[in-house]
C-alpha cells in the first residue's frame, strides 16, 4: 500500500513535467510574418503598416531616360540580369492591382539598376527594394490572396505584420516550394523562362531592366 502511495505522488509530477516540455514552457505568440526554416528571423518582410494606409501607391514618374511606355494592358514581364533573363507571365485575373502596380512600375524604369537584397537557397529571391536593404516600399498595397499556388517560379509580393497590406516594390521569386505561403501572399505570376538564371541569383546581382508587353 505505501509503494502505491508513492506511485501516486510521482504520477502528477511526470505529467507535468511531460506538459512543460510539450508545450515548451510559456506559450510563445505566433510569427505575423512565416520562416522559411526555424533559424530564420524573418521572410519576405516589408515595413510594418497600420491597415488604415492608403489602398493603392501613389505613382511614380518614369526617369528620364525610361522609353515611351505603352499603354496596353500588359501580360508579361522579362527581369534583365547580367546574368540573363528572367520571363515572367503575369495574372491579372487573379491579383489586378498588383499586377497594375508592378506594371506602372516597370513602365517607370523605377526597378532599372535595383538589386536583389535577399536569397534564401531552395526558398526565395527577393528584389525590387528602392532602398536596397529590406526596408524600403510603401506598404500600401491591398494584399489580393488567391488560388494561384506557390510552386517553383511564383512571382509574389513581401508584405509586413498586416496580412491585409503589401508592400508596393519589394518582390519575390520562388527557388523551391514555398506552398505554405499560399493564400497568405499576393501570387501575381509564374516564371516562364529562365527559372535556372533565377535559381542562381546572388545577393547584390543588379537587375538591370524590367520590361512589361
Amino acid at each position: 500500500m505505501s509503494g502505491f502511495r508513492g506511485l501516486a505522488g510521482i504520477v502528477p509530477v511526470l505529467v507535468f513535467v511531460f506538459v512543460l516540455a510539450s508545450c515548451g514552457g510559456a506559450a510563445a505568440p505566433a510569427p505575423s510574418v512565416p520562416t522559411a526554416r526555424p533559424a530564420a528571423t524573418s521572410v519576405l518582410a516589408a515595413p510594418p503598416v497600420a491597415s488604415t494606409a492608403a489602398p493603392v501607391a501613389a505613382a511614380v514618374p518614369p526617369r528620364a531616360d525610361c522609353p515611351a511606355a505603352a499603354t496596353a494592358s500588359a501580360t508579361r514581364a522579362t527581369i534583365t540580369l547580367d546574368r540573363g533573363a528572367i520571363v515572367i507571365l503575369l495574372r491579372a485575373d487573379k491579383a489586378p492591382l498588383t499586377v497594375a502596380n508592378f506594371v506602372a512600375k516597370a513602365r517607370a524604369c523605377f526597378y532599372d539598376g535595383l538589386t536583389f537584397h535577399r536569397v534564401e537557397p531552395n526558398f526565395v529571391i527577393q528584389g525590387g527594394d528602392p532602398k536596397g536593404n529590406g526596408t524600403g516600399g510603401n506598404s500600401t498595397l491591398p494584399t489580393e490572396p488567391n488560388d494561384l499556388p506557390f510552386v517553383l517560379g511564383a512571382l509574389g509580393i513581401a508584405r509586413g505584420g498586416d496580412p491585409k497590406i503589401s508592400n508596393d516594390a519589394q518582390f519575390f521569386i520562388c527557388t523551391g516550394e514555398c506552398r505554405f505561403l499560399d493564400k497568405n501572399y499576393t501570387n501575381f505570376g509564374l516564371v516562364s523562362a529562365g527559372q535556372e538564371i533565377a535559381n542562381t541569383v546572388k545577393v547584390g546581382d543588379r537587375i538591370k531592366t524590367i520590361r512589361v508587353e
